[in-house]
C-alpha cells in the first residue's frame, strides 16, 4: 500500500486522488500496517458502515481499553481525552442521544434560518474589508472568521476572546490525524487544559447572568431535569466551535482553490446573473465544491462486532478508515466523478458523514458557505489569486495553509 496511500506524503495531500482511484481498483477494503486500520474507499460501502451500529465512534460504552484489546491512552494525555470522550462526536447512545436531543433545539430549520440575516451580514462586511483592501488572505480574511462569529455567537463567547479560538481549535485537531507523534500530543494536551477552562468559567458566568446563548440555554435544560455534566457541556461546546472552525473554514478555503483551478467553471457561475448567481445555482455549486474536494477526507470507526466486507472478516476491535474523499469521487455512484460539474443534482456526497453521527450544523454550514460564496462572487468579480497556495502538513483534516488573492 505504500505506493498508493501515504497519508503524511506533501505530495499525497495536494493530491490524494489518483491513489483513490489505485485503491478502490484493488479492491474493497484494505489493510494499512502503518495504522494498523483497515481503509475502506468506495461510496456505497462508505455509506452503509457510518449507518451500522455494529461500529462505533467509541468502544468505551461496552469494553474497557483491555477487553477490546487496546492500550489505554498515556496519563499524560488525559486532559485531552476527558475533553473529546465527552463530546457528541465520540459518544454512542444512550450518551449520545440524550446530548444531541438536547443541543439539536438550537439547530432546528427554524432556528438557523432565524440565524440567516445575521450570517449574510457578517459575510458581506468581511467580503466588504477583503475588496476595500484589493485582496488579502482570502482564508483568514473570510472563510475563517465567519462560521467563527456565527458558532461563538451562538454560545455567547465575547467577541474580545475570539481570537483565542482557532488556535485552541487548531492545536486539538492535530490529534485527529494519523499516528499524531508527542509533539502534536502536548499541544492538544495544552489547548485542552486552556479551553476547558475558558468555558468552565463562562458557564459560571452565565449561571448567574443567563442569556439568549445556547449555553444558557444548556443549563437550564440541566436545571429543568435534562442531565447535562459540566464536563458534557464544555465538550459539547468545544466540538461546535471546532466543526465551525476545521469543516466550514476549509470547505470554503478549498471550494475557492478548485473554482480557480476551474476557471470556466467559475465563469460561468459568474455569469448567472449580475447580483450573484439564483440560489439554486449557487445551492448546487456548494454541493459539489463540498463533494469534489471535501476537507475531511478520513472517518475513523471501531469495530464493536465482527463485520464481513467483500469476504473479508474485519474482527472485533479493528478500527476502520473510511476515506470520505475517495467515496465522494467513486465512479459506481457519480457520472464523471472527477469532473467539477456545479451544476450536478444528483450529489449524495457524505462530506457531512451520515447515520447518528451526521453533522449537527450541516444545515448552518450550507447558509455559511452559501452567503460567503455569494457575497464574493458578487463583490469581487475580478478576484483570482495571488500566489500559488501550500497545503497544510494534516491528511484528515485537509486545508490550505493561506489563499492569498488580489482584485
Amino acid at each position: 500500500m505504500a505506493d498508493t496511500f501515504d497519508p503524511w506524503s506533501p505530495s499525497f495531500v495536494a493530491d490524494p486522488y489518483p491513489a483513490y482511484v489505485a485503491l478502490r481498483a484493488r479492491g474493497r477494503v484494505h489493510r494499512f500496517e502503518p495504522t494498523g486500520q483497515w481503509l475502506v474507499p468506495h461510496h456505497a460501502d462508505v455509506s452503509a458502515l457510518l449507518r451500522d451500529r455494529r461500529l462505533g465512534r467509541t468502544y468505551r460504552h461496552r469494553f474497557t481499553h483491555e477487553e477490546f484489546g487496546r492500550t489505554p491512552p498515556p496519563d499524560a494525555h488525559e486532559p485531552f481525552h476527558t475533553l473529546n470522550d465527552n463530546g457528541l462526536l465520540d459518544l454512542e447512545a444512550p450518551d449520545h442521544t440524550r446530548i444531541r436531543r438536547l443541543v439539536s433545539k438550537a439547530f432546528t430549520p427554524r432556528t438557523v434560518e432565524a440565524l440567516a440575516p445575521t450570517v449574510h451580514r457578517l459575510a458581506g462586511e468581511l467580503v466588504g474589508r477583503l475588496v476595500d483592501a484589493g485582496g488579502g488572505d482570502l482564508l483568514a480574511e473570510v472563510a475563517e472568521p465567519l462560521p467563527v462569529a456565527v458558532i461563538a455567537e451562538m454560545l455567547g463567547i465575547p467577541e474580545a476572546d475570539r481570537e483565542l479560538l482557532r488556535p485552541w481549535s487548531a492545536a486539538i485537531c492535530g490529534m485527529y490525524e494519523l499516528n499524531p507523534g508527542e509533539a502534536a500530543a502536548a499541544r492538544a494536551v495544552a489547548a485542552s487544559v486552556e479551553f476547558s477552562a475558558y468555558l468552565r468559567e463562562l458557564i459560571s458566568a452565565r449561571r448567574t447572568s443567563p442569556g439568549e446563548d445556547l449555553i444558557s440555554a444548556l443549563i437550564a435544560a440541566h436545571d429543568e431535569g435534562d442531565r447535562l455534566s459540566e464536563q458534557e457541556m464544555i465538550s459539547t461546546c468545544v466540538l461546535l466551535l471546532n466543526a465551525g472552525h476545521e469543516a466550514t473554514v476549509n470547505t470554503a478555503a478549498n471550494g475557492w482553490q478548485t473554482l480557480f483551478r476551474h476557471p470556466e467553471q467559475l465563469a460561468a457561475l459568474r455569469a448567472a446573473g449580475p447580483d450573484g448567481p439564483p440560489d439554486a445555482l449557487l445551492s448546487t455549486a456548494v454541493e459539489e465544491l463540498m463533494r469534489y474536494d471535501t476537507p475531511l477526507q478520513l472517518f475513523e470507526r471501531w469495530v464493536l462486532d465482527d463485520i464481513e466486507i467483500d469476504g473479508t472478516t474485519i474482527p472485533r476491535g479493528s478500527e476502520l478508515a473510511l476515506l470520505f474523499g475517495s467515496a465522494n469521487r467513486d465512479p459506481a455512484r457519480f457520472e464523471h466523478p472527477d469532473t467539477l460539474d456545479l451544476t450536478r443534482v444528483d450529489n449524495p456526497h457524505i462530506s457531512f458523514g451520515a447515520g447518528i453521527h451526521y453533522c449537527l450544523g450541516a444545515p448552518l454550514a450550507r447558509i455559511e458557505l452559501a452567503a460567503s460564496f455569494g457575497e464574493l462572487l458578487r463583490r469581487a468579480p475580478t478576484m483570482k489569486p495571488a500566489a500559488e497556495p501550500e497545503w497544510q502538513s494534516g491528511f484528515v483534516i485537509r486545508g490550505l495553509r493561506e489563499l492569498l488573492v488580489e482584485l
